[in-house]
């Protein structure tokens, strides 16, 4: 049976969420705070945590980028409507979605179903690909500049990879999410925004002027030489 960790300081969440999962068949653990999700996710090794970002001690963010150190365990961020700056860091650190508080549990469960659905696998069929000085290896999830290695979260490799097979095609944000998510994706279009940024910072050489990911306005981004 799938692991799930959930993570709420609110006791009644908790104990909802979890009767809904389990009688979904999950097996399911739970935290109340974020020094004992950490414990647990190190323990059992779910392969998807709820996360609420407002937690007592180490807030959610914390936990989640103590998590991707460690793993690419799904992450399904619980954040308060109020919350919009925390859940766009939280994408960009590497969250896979988020749902707002109040939330219907059903909601939620179908939330984690679609997740668990998309798969983390990258197509094998194109395993190096290189372009100018950058090496994307999608076997290693490595990503090189000329001899320097480039830190990426598990999404934006997948990101990147995705727009650097289809390089010099336009993708629209719809078409990322497809390609990245999964169809049945709740995210965002918009969101994509953050995570191109996001890898630009770390790609680009001037990431105001960029020259491998290039924007096509009203349609979506490409991965293609520099304008002329």
């Amino acid at each position: 049976m799938t692991e799930i960790l959930v993570v709420d300081d609110e006791e009644s969440i908790r104990n909802v969420v979890k009767a809904y999962l389990e009688a979904d068949g999950f097996t399911v653990h739970v935290a109340d705070n974020g020094a004992q999700a950490l414990a647990l996710y190190r323990r059992y090794h779910p392969c998807l945590v709820v996360l609420d970002i407002m937690l007592p001690g180490i807030d959610g963010l914390e936990v989640l980028q103590q998590i991707r150190r460690e793993s690419n365990a799904y992450v399904l961020l619980l954040t308060a409507k109020s919350e919009e700056m925390d859940r766009i860091v939280g994408l960009t650190v590497g969250a896979d979605d988020y749902v707002t508080k109040p939330f219907s549990p059903r909601e939620l469960v179908a939330r984690i179903k679609a997740i668990l659905r998309r798969g983390r696998v990258i197509s094998e069929e194109e395993p190096v690909i290189v372009f100018n000085d950058l090496r994307i290896d999608t076997n290693r999830f490595e990503v090189w500049r000329g001899d320097s290695p480039i830190e990426l979260t598990a999404l934006e490799f997948k990101i990147l990879a995705a727009l650097a097979r289809s390089s010099g095609i336009v993708l629209s944000r719809e078409r990322l999410i497809e390609l990245v998510w999964g169809y049945d994706s709740f995210l965002d279009a918009r969101s994509v925004d953050v995570y191109i940024r996001r890898i630009r910072q770390k790609l680009e050489v001037d990431p105001a002027d960029p020259q491998l990911i290039l924007t096509v306005r009203g349609v979506g981004y490409k991965f293609g030489e520099a304008r002329s």
